[in-house]
């Protein structure tokens, strides 16, 4: 068994540098640049930066007794060793994938279709049950849906995003400074969707309603040592619907990925497999950036990696649910 030993294992240094990944750097605003672009050439699922060249005000930290340090250090590390944990379970197994599977092993001979994997992989177009046609159908028609800041629903929508978001305060005009505080990028928040749609709009509403403690502590970056300049709540969150739209390839009319199909078959057995998978990506996303690190600028790879992260988590074998994936341990209703 000494040949056991020469087999590199993916993720170890994630063990090594564990500790290595709470350290924190602290991020100003270089040369005072607050205003500076950044490219986006490199991520195609996006038509144009959502976190471009707008106006930002940082949210305000607030004050925090001893108490609340002492509670967020224990989530901290919970949620650090989450992370962790669901990374190296990923590479794990697609480490192990490609042992088994792969096209010089006895497996991989006889299967030859099962040894490609990646971009390679010719896969074929899934047979999808009445049930599955129907509800991806019903969630194409939501993916559909502009977002009009002229119409009444779409209107109370944002209303009720504030009220979950802030209960108890008031509820300030639909066109108001007040709405830079969630992360919008200016005073009316309607003019931040862009290509993102109503369905953007409907995920935060949902990972609001759904997974609350999680929701009030990644609009307020109660987790880990925040950047000085944060990504802007909201905004990421049109950002993350865009990515898994993306992803999971429902802007076309075939599925062709491996994340695509894994998705519908997710869907058969959760009609909300969309929503309930953006509430993940989302908390995933906020563990990527405190593990890397990361300022405003960097948002964009951030975002890339919660991508790639998420597509191996979707490819772990015994995942037959959003639930069953390792980073929603991450959620806290």
């Amino acid at each position: 068994m000494t040949w056991l030993a020469s087999i590199p294992f993916p993720g170890l240094n994630l063990i090594m540098s564990a500790k290595t990944l709470r350290r924190r750097l602290h991020h100003g605003d270089v040369d005072g640049r607050r205003e500076e672009n950044f490219d986006t050439s490199g991520y195609d699922s996006l038509n144009e930066p959502l976190l471009g060249s707008h106006e930002h005000d940082d949210m305000p930290a607030g004050g925090r007794t001893l108490d609340d340090i002492w509670n967020s250090e224990g989530r901290r590390e919970h949620l650090h060793w989450t992370f962790i944990l669901s990374q190296l379970i990923a590479e794990w197994a697609q480490w192990l994938a490609n042992i088994v599977l792969g096209s010089g092993s006895l497996i991989g001979r006889f299967l030859p279709f099962a040894a490609q994997s990646g971009s390679n992989r010719n896969l074929l177009h899934p047979y999808l049950s009445p049930l599955q046609e129907e509800r991806l159908g019903n969630l194409r028609r939501r993916l559909g849906v502009p977002f009009d800041g002229s119409q009444v629903e779409h209107q109370d929508a944002l209303k009720l995003l504030w009220r979950l978001a802030y209960p108890g305060r008031e509820l300030p005009e639909l066109k108001s400074e007040l709405w830079k505080e969630m992360g919008w990028q200016g005073s009316d928040p309607s003019t931040d969707f862009r290509g993102g749609g109503f369905i953007s709009l409907e995920n935060l509403i949902f990972f609001a309603k759904k997974f609350p403690d999680s929701f009030q502590r990644l609009l307020h970056k109660k987790d880990g040592n925040r950047a000085e300049w944060e990504y802007p709540f909201a905004i990421a969150g049109i950002n993350i619907s865009f990515m898994l739209i993306q992803m999971l390839g429902l802007q076309t009319g075939k599925l062709s990925t491996p994340a695509g199909i894994k998705f519908v078959e997710l869907l058969a057995g959760d009609e909300m497999a969309f929503d309930n998978l953006y509430c993940v990506a989302f908390q995933m996303m906020d563990a990527q950036w405190l593990a890397k690190r990361a300022s405003y600028m960097e948002f964009n790879e951030v975002l890339k990696s919660t991508r790639t992260q998420l597509e191996r988590e979707l490819a772990l074998e015994d995942v037959r649910s959003v639930k069953d994936l390792p980073a929603y341990n991450m959620l806290t209703g």
